[in-house]
């Protein structure tokens, strides 16, 4: 299954990225030049990069790039590949550091480079420039597992009313291991039971950590420590919208659950561990997110982020 996104991209060479989670994009473009698209591990543009430019130098050629570095990697002929008045197809893959685009319908692409260090690929990028504007309607899979079964609380479960929509939420005090109505399931623990996106004042910050109702508290991490709090806060009808990202690769407008005791903003992260996908702070200077585990801080620069 998968599903349709249109973009639109202006003459200005700045990418629009999207995270994917197969090894392949499929998209229609109407441009007349000059269609790039990105592949990175965050939503940015940042080193490890690949870039795949379909129909540059005045649409005569095709070129994949590395670390926006020249010299190219490989350059072909493509001449009139793309057309200003028309959607052409193409797609693009990676696969064990294979890079290759192709047009659409066709199997063996026209351009395909093996990267010597490949990476894991989370995000794509698209954009044009050099005189053009686009529209692209671009296939997605959708990216992991959304939030059904595994996040969702037992049946029975006392005092938990369903995940609410994408609204930007509200933070309801609560105390000794209650649950509002309405909170927002982030993950599970090791035994199952639902955690839920919460977050307590300590040393002077306020920092996002994990709620499980049998334990009373409210988790935080702080200072290679894991602190419990009676008193917390908690997330009640906001986004569950996770997205997988890594360093301080925070996306734009991502969702703040607090400040650090130095008035950082700190965000809402989420890592598996042990059999647990828990949730903790992002920090972005950083670079990892935080979660508190068995007594302990722990910091993993592979995570997801809550997204509005």
């Amino acid at each position: 299954m998968s599903n349709l996104m249109d973009i639109n991209t202006e003459d200005k060479l700045e990418y629009q990225f999207f995270p994917v989670s197969s090894g392949s994009v499929q998209f229609k473009v109407r441009t007349p030049n000059d269609a790039h698209i990105a592949l990175t591990m965050g939503p940015q543009e940042s080193d490890p990069m690949i870039e795949v430019f379909i129909g540059g130098w005045g649409n005569t050629k095709s070129v994949i790039r590395r670390n926006r570095t020249k010299p190219e990697k490989v350059e072909v002929e493509t001449p009139d590949i793309l057309n200003g008045g028309e959607f052409r197809g193409f797609w693009v893959r990676w696969d064990g550091g294979i890079i290759s685009a192709g047009r659409d319908g066709e199997a063996i692409p026209f351009i395909s480079w093996s990267d010597p260090e490949p990476f894991p690929i989370a995000f794509v990028g698209v954009c044009t420039g050099w005189g053009a504007t686009g529209t692209w309607k671009i296939e997605v899979q959708p990216s992991a597992p959304v939030a059904a079964p595994l996040y969702a609380a037992p049946p029975g479960y006392p005092g938990v009313a369903p995940v609410g929509g994408s609204g930007p939420g509200t933070w309801v005090d609560a105390a000794g291991g209650a649950i509002p109505p309405g909170a927002v399931v982030g993950g599970q623990d090791c035994n199952g039971e639902p955690i839920y996106v919460a977050r307590a004042q300590h040393e002077g910050a306020v920092i996002p950590g994990k709620l499980v109702a049998s334990h009373g508290v409210t988790f935080v991490p702080w200072g290679g420590l894991e602190h419990g709090k009676p008193e917390y806060q908690v997330l009640v009808g906001g986004p569950n919208n996770w997205v997988p990202t890594s360093g301080s690769n925070v996306p734009p407008g991502a969702f703040r659950g607090g400040e650090s005791e130095d008035g950082e903003p700190l965000f809402v992260g989420r890592v598996e561990h042990e059999g647990s996908l828990t949730t903790g702070k992002v920090q972005q200077s950083h670079g990892v997110c935080y979660i508190s585990f068995a007594g302990q801080e722990l910091g993993f620069p592979e995570y997801q982020i809550l997204m509005p």
